[in-house]
C-alpha cells in the first residue's frame, strides 16, 4: 500500500488539508502530520532552538508544534519510522506562485520532501473571500500524486501546483512567473507611543510570460510548476569565473 505523509502550513484544524486527505485516500494510506498553529509564510525553517512535540490528534492525524519543514522530519522518524511514499502539503488558502515559493511554508512541506529523495507535492488554491471550495483542488492533487507515483520524476524535483477558483480549465505545465514586488511596511505606534511595524502586501507587477505560473491561473488552468532546491545560478557560472577575485580586495 502507498504510504502519503500530508502536511501544510495553515495547521492541522484547517479545511484545505482535511479536503486534501480525504482526495489522497484514492491513492494510499493517508497520515496527516501539520503544524499545531498556522506557520504561514514561513519558508523552509526548522525549530533548533526549543524541543517539539508531536501530539495524536485522532487517527492517522498529528499535530506537532512547529514549522512544516519541522513536520516531515518528525514524521519520518517517529511516525513513519522510515520514509513513505509521497508527501503532499496544502492545500493552502491563497496561491505561491512565482518568486513567492521562497517565503511559503507549503512549499516548504514539499521541498523536505524532495531533499529527502521523496516523491513530493505542493497544493495552493486562490485566495477567495468567504468559504472555499478545496474539492477541484484536491482532485488536482489526488491526479498528480497518481501520476508521479506511477511516472516519478527526476531526482529530488517535486511539483508546485496552484489552483483557480471554480473548475478548472485542465493544467498547464508552467515556469515561475517574475514580478516587481515593493513589499509595505506599516510603522505603528503602541499605547505608550512606542513605534512598531507590520510588514503589509505590497504591490506586485507580474513581468508577462505565456508559460508562467501566474499566467496559466489566470486564464483558469492548473499550473503546475516542476521545482528543485538547486539554487545555483547555471547561466552566471562563466561570469563569475571572468570576475578578478584572485588579488587582494581594494582597501
Amino acid at each position: 500500500m502507498v504510504r502519503i505523509l500530508v502536511t501544510n502550513d495553515d495547521g492541522y484544524r484547517s479545511e484545505g488539508i482535511h479536503a486534501l486527505a480525504h482526495a489522497l485516500r484514492e491513492v494510499g494510506d493517508v497520515t496527516t502530520v501539520a503544524p499545531v498553529l498556522e506557520a504561514s509564510a514561513i519558508g523552509h525553517a526548522l525549530t533548533l532552538r526549543h524541543p517539539l512535540r508531536l501530539e495524536a490528534i485522532g487517527e492517522g492525524v498529528f499535530a506537532v508544534d512547529g514549522t512544516p519543514s519541522d513536520c516531515v522530519n518528525v514524521a519520518i522518524a517517529h511516525v513513519f519510522k522510515g520514509l513513505p511514499d509521497l508527501v503532499v502539503s496544502g492545500i493552502n488558502k491563497g496561491w505561491n506562485l512565482g518568486d513567492d515559493v521562497t517565503y511559503s511554508g507549503t512549499v516548504a512541506g514539499a521541498l523536505e520532501g524532495a531533499l529527502l529523495g521523496i516523491p513530493s507535492i505542493a497544493v495552493s488554491l486562490r485566495h477567495t473571500r468567504g468559504d472555499y471550495n478545496f474539492s477541484h483542488a484536491a482532485r488536482a492533487a489526488a491526479v498528480m500524486a497518481d501520476a508521479i507515483l506511477q511516472r516519478p520524476l527526476p531526482a529530488r524535483t517535486f511539483l508546485n501546483l496552484n489552483v483557480p477558483k471554480g473548475q478548472p480549465k485542465g493544467y498547464r505545465v508552467t515556469v515561475q512567473a517574475r514580478r516587481n514586488h515593493v513589499t509595505s511596511v506599516a510603522e505603528r505606534h503602541d499605547p505608550k507611543g512606542r513605534a512598531y511595524y507590520w510588514i503589509e502586501e505590497g504591490q506586485n507587477a507580474w513581468e508577462p510570460h505565456d508559460r508562467s505560473d501566474y499566467q496559466a491561473v489566470r486564464d483558469g488552468y492548473v499550473s503546475v510548476t516542476p521545482l528543485h532546491p538547486d539554487l545555483t545560478a547555471h547561466e552566471a557560472l562563466s561570469a563569475v569565473e571572468a570576475l578578478s577575485f584572485e588579488r587582494e580586495p581594494v582597501r
